[in-house]
């Protein structure tokens, strides 16, 4: 009898320890559903899960997770702060920090994250939709159109580096050109738009189409470069000093003090105007363009042929009825309250145009009274329609480049033959420039295909102006390839 009571004890304390054992792991069990519960309904915080799942040994993320702390405890600094646009790039993890503050988001963000626990590629998807609420404006980086508004009457710019003795010929042809002016001036000068770091470009249009110098009939040409100070000054260390060297070298550098960017090209328009007026005012004609394009002076030479340059002349690649650019993700995107007009006026493609230096005096003054643009080629075209000047369209100047003919698709558009007769192609390499002009003045070039003999001159079936004016560009190709 005592023995069975000592078994069913045992027992007892077996079916106990059993009994125990369950009962843990049943608690452990609805522990472990409450909390998947938990995280499923967007209670648990996620913060700590970013930071382990994008955790790696490198001390950068650490800096990483702790400014996005810094941040959260102290958001009300963000909508104060006039650098915060520029913050955002250096903590990507912030980015999606923030918008779990808010109570909408907060939901939908934390689910994805737990099912897609260790697949990268899906949680990339999930990280892209952020970026969109906190860029609804994709052009405000780029360029502030509100700022760019309230500081437009700043007109005045100091001129940094100045070339005064551009526009004199010097020697005799001065002194015998005292008391008629004009003989004294070029009779076309060459004013190219570049960047301080564009060094290379500047030296190839030195050496090939922008070569200071007398050409045919005794006509003489200078060449200028028309800078400004660059935004990003660290890009180029000494550019300052760069632009000094170039100047006492070459004699063809003016800068001026307002930064070179490209909703700035107006100012460097109205202050070339400017300069011209003052200290070059008896030149005959003006080419002006870009530093990307080849130019074939030769050709501009002769078609300047007969033209009086005391009366008015712009001619170039003619935009007509071209719309304002209203989408946001454009680079010539002008919002309505900037230019509310259904069209621009017709106006020049900036690669390259010729005016007269009778022109180019009365755009100086009419760019005074017109209000600042950002965009330079239309704000000349609102320019010329105040004094009342209509551009002519000429088919030599191409600011679009050279289409591929659809009907020979095999015909190779990069050719000496092609650009023979043309007088401005736009978009092309420091390379292509070079070998472009060393191509066109070898003297063994033979085009077989032309009916006229190679070695006769230059000449255009019509006059300036016959290339149809009132063709329309259409919105596709006006901004979108020049």
């Amino acid at each position: 009898m005592l023995r069975k009571m000592v078994m069913m004890r045992r027992i007892l304390h077996v079916k106990g320890d059993v009994m125990c054992t369950m009962l843990l792991l049943v608690l452990f069990c609805l522990l472990l559903y409450a909390r998947q519960v938990l995280v499923s309904s967007g209670w648990d915080t996620p913060a700590w899960k970013l930071e382990i799942h994008s955790s790696t040994s490198s001390s950068r993320t650490l800096l990483g997770a702790n400014a996005a702390k810094v941040v959260q405890a102290s958001p009300g600094q963000l909508p104060s702060s006039p650098s915060a646009p520029q913050l955002l790039p250096c903590r990507p993890q912030a980015k999606s920090k923030p918008t779990q503050s808010k109570s909408k988001p907060t939901q939908p963000k934390s689910k994805p994250q737990v099912k897609s626990k260790g697949k990268s590629k899906s949680r990339r998807k999930n990280v892209m939709p952020t970026k969109a609420p906190g860029n609804p404006l994709p052009t405000l980086p780029p360029f502030d159109f509100e700022t760019y508004l309230r500081e437009k009457d700043n007109r005045k710019f100091r001129l940094l580096i100045d070339q005064p003795e551009k526009c004199h010929i010097g020697g005799a042809e001065e002194e015998e050109g005292r008391g008629k002016g004009s003989t004294t001036a070029p009779y076309m000068l060459i004013a190219v738009k570049s960047v301080a770091a564009d060094f290379d470009k500047r030296q190839v249009v030195r050496r090939t189409w922008g070569k200071e110098g007398h050409f045919q009939n005794g006509v003489s040409i200078r060449t200028l470069f028309l800078l400004g100070v660059p935004r990003n000054r660290t890009a180029l260390p000494l550019w300052d000093r760069l632009l000094e060297y170039e100047s006492q070298t070459f004699r063809d550098i003016l800068l001026w003090d307002f930064d070179d960017t490209f909703f700035n090209l107006t100012l460097k328009e109205t202050h070339f105007l400017e300069w011209v007026n003052s200290t070059c005012p008896h030149v005959q004609f003006i080419f002006k363009g870009d530093a990307d394009v080849y130019v074939n002076i030769e050709n501009i030479l002769e078609m300047l042929q007969g033209q009086k340059s005391d009366e008015d002349l712009f001619v170039g690649d003619i935009i007509f009825h071209a719309k304002p650019i209203r989408r946001r993700s454009s680079k010539y995107y002008v919002p309505e309250f900037m230019y509310g007009a259904g069209l621009y006026p017709s106006y020049a493609g900036g690669g390259g145009f010729v005016m007269s230096g009778h022109t180019a005096r009365r755009l100086s003054s009419a760019c005074q009274q017109v209000e600042l643009f950002p965009i330079d080629d239309v704000f000349l075209g609102m320019c010329l329609q105040l004094i009342g000047v209509k551009p002519s369209r000429h088919q030599g100047f191409r600011t679009f480049g050279i289409p591929r003919p659809s009907a020979a698709p095999h015909l190779q558009t990069f050719d000496p033959c092609f650009y023979r007769e043309l007088m401005v192609v736009h978009s092309l390499s420091v390379p292509q420039i070079w070998l472009m002009w060393n191509l066109l003045h070898d003297p063994k070039l033979s085009c077989h295909n032309r009916t006229n003999p190679t070695s006769g001159p230059f000449k255009w079936k019509g006059k300036v102006g016959d290339a149809g004016e009132d063709t329309d560009y259409g919105e596709k190709q006006v901004f979108v390839t020049h």
